[in-house]
């Protein structure tokens, strides 16, 4: 995503986090006025019908969000259509619901807002009270997407204008939809990423250490390639992305006890987890890469023991985990470099760790790094034990 539908993005949580609040501050506190009752009445509709158009403009969404539109606008009857069928209607005089897309095809094609009379809505039932409309735009990424139609005895100024002012939040909630499913397609397409930097040394130095145990202790050896089995099924399972600590940490210990065969006496591993964390929802492959990168870069080049130190902690509303290494260490300036997306030199993945704890839990919530030659590696950051829209799954 760049610049501008970031902001765009920002501005849309702004603003839908603003009603969300003044609904709950109204209903805090008794009405005062009309005015009070009907702030509180509009503002509800909109958090009602925001929930609903979270996914964008899909057929059942747009139904249940007709519902609150029509209140908002107090119109007899109200629609919604995209450029290949209507998707909804919601009042009195359903029977004019076919007519809907051939009424916003003009609002479709141009853009700009359509006012209809009796000579456009036209109807043999003389009690219907459907005889006029109004069809505004509804705009994202600077294309007509869809079009909101309001339907009544008469058309009014104040229902065009209405009208044209709810179909620009519509676009917007359609606009924020839109970013949510590119952010999630990006995660998805980081993680594949990081799959494919992973898998070849790592399974290449697997496969090394489990052939040396074939002739020397084969009993070794198929325990070996059990965990590796479960492993490698673990990371490149179908699931969501997003998964529990528990079941990071449960791979983690697959993952070492491959490596410790690799590595035998050389490499000391301590774990220090509070169980309070343990089902708190992190990226899938958050914590694996971190550890790999401690033992690669952190002792493969050391001489003599190295230690590993993986610590999962409780902090109130959210879980700290941290990977500490006493190995070579490394430049600060290139691990900079690394996590501001300046260098390529990420083959193990930290960069793209950083950039899905950032996009999952916001910018404060990424990497921090505290390393030097010769000092050891540290890698720490915080999540959230609960963050909207993130959610592990199995």
């Amino acid at each position: 995503m760049d610049r501008n539908h970031v902001a765009a993005f920002l501005a849309g949580l702004v603003l839908t986090a603003a009603v969300v609040g003044l609904v709950w501050l109204l209903r805090r506190r008794r009405f005062v006025s009309q005015v009070d009752r009907a702030t509180y009445e509009t503002l509800h509709r909109a958090a009602l019908a925001t929930r609903f158009l979270r996914d964008g403009l899909t057929p059942e969404g747009a139904q249940k969000a007709t519902r609150q539109l029509r209140s908002m606008l107090g119109s007899r009857a109200v629609a919604l259509t995209d450029p290949h069928a209507v998707l909804a209607w919601d009042g009195v005089g359903a029977h004019h619901r076919a007519a809907v897309h051939e009424h916003a095809q003009p609002v479709l094609a141009s853009g700009r807002t359509v006012v209809l009379d009796e000579r456009n809505v036209t109807c043999d039932d003389p009690d219907c009270p459907i005889r006029s409309g109004v069809l505004a735009p509804i705009v994202a990424d600077e294309q007509v997407v869809a079009a909101l139609a309001a339907y009544g005895p008469a058309v009014s100024t104040g229902l065009v204008r209405a009208t044209e002012e709810l179909a620009r939040w519509i676009s917007t909630q359609v606009e924020l939809a839109e970013l949510e499913r590119q952010r999630t397609r990006l995660m998805e397409a980081e993680l594949r990423a990081l799959r494919a930097q992973i898998s070849p040394h790592f399974i290449y130095n697997c496969l090394g250490a489990i052939a040396s145990f074939t002739r020397t202790d084969p009993d070794r050896a198929r325990e070996l390639l059990l965990e590796f089995a479960d492993f490698t099924r673990y990371a490149f399972r179908r699931g969501g992305a997003y998964t529990t600590l528990r079941d990071e940490l449960r791979n983690i210990e697959r993952y070492l006890v491959l490596e410790k065969a690799r590595f035998g006496d050389r490499l000391v591993v301590s774990l220090t987890i509070a169980p309070e964390v343990l089902p708190v929802a992190v990226p899938f492959l958050a914590v694996q890469p971190l550890v790999e990168n401690a033992v690669r870069h952190g002792l493969e080049r050391k001489t003599g023991v190295g230690h590993v130190t993986i610590t999962a902690a409780d902090h109130g509303a959210e879980a700290e985990i941290s990977i500490e290494d006493d190995g070579v260490g490394g430049d600060p300036e290139t691990i900079r470099a690394v996590l501001a997306g300046e260098s390529e030199a990420d083959s193990l993945g930290l960069g793209n760790v950083d950039a899905r704890l950032r996009q999952a839990f916001g910018d404060r919530h990424g990497l921090v790094v505290e390393t030097a030659p010769g000092a050891g590696t540290k890698v720490t950051f915080r999540v959230p034990k609960y963050a909207p829209g993130v959610r592990a799954e199995p």
